[in-house]
């Protein structure tokens, strides 16, 4: 196994989830292709942020009830690295909103 992914700290999830991203002034569209506890990997990027950079992601998931109004969750990290297509982040902190999404993707894995 190479020493990339021994270094990771949580399981990751399957994900295939819009996200708008903001990184300062520029804004961009991608997929959010898995998240985990510590992070995640947004696919598809229109724009890659440079690593270093703050990134702020909306997540958007349907709701469970069809009337309920769809709110996105907001993930905020640094970019890490970068990937063919996209980029990675490593959140800033892990609250309540980053355990629930996971916890959402984790369940509909299984």
């Amino acid at each position: 196994m190479s020493a990339f992914y021994e270094k990771r700290r949580a399981e990751r999830f399957c994900t295939a989830l819009n996200a708008h991203y903001s990184a300062g002034p520029e804004e961009g569209i991608g997929v959010l292709s898995n998240i985990s506890y510590s992070g995640a990997l947004i696919e598809d990027s229109s724009v890659k942020p440079t690593v270093g950079t703050r990134v702020r992601v909306y997540v958007f998931v349907e709701p469970a009830d069809p009337i309920a109004p769809a709110s996105p969750y907001e993930l905020v990290g640094r970019v890490i690295r970068h990937s063919s297509s996209g980029f990675a982040i490593e959140y800033e902190e892990s609250d309540s909103e980053v355990h629930q999404l996971v916890d959402e993707a984790a369940s509909s894995e299984n």
